[in-house]
């Protein structure tokens, strides 16, 4: 995901614009909530019936662990809200770089 996503700070809030690596056969956007533990935030929000869709493989150095995708740059997880948004939760695996 290294080059396909790009980030704006608004106040204390970060909100990243994601660009799916691979073209869609249609149009796909969604949001990102960037958490520091993907494991148990896909656990809390799973328990209040939170429905993740199953991680594929983007790569060879990917893996997949139930609903999350292991990268060497981060973790991530889909899933559709209850108006059937795709969002995405995301735990990033380097530091980001600070001024």
């Amino acid at each position: 995901m290294k080059n396909y996503w790009a980030s704006v700070s608004v106040g204390k809030t970060e909100f990243w614009l994601v660009k799916p690596e691979k073209q869609e056969k249609r149009d796909l956007a969604y949001s990102t909530f960037a958490v520091k533990d993907i494991k148990k935030t896909v656990s809390g929000l799973k328990s209040k019936g939170v429905k993740f869709s199953r991680a594929e493989k983007s790569g060879p150095q990917s893996k997949v662990d139930g609903p999350i995708e292991y990268t060497p740059y981060g973790a991530s997880a889909l899933f559709k809200d209850s108006e059937g948004n795709l969002s995405m939760l995301w735990q990033n695996m380097i530091p980001f770089p600070t001024k």
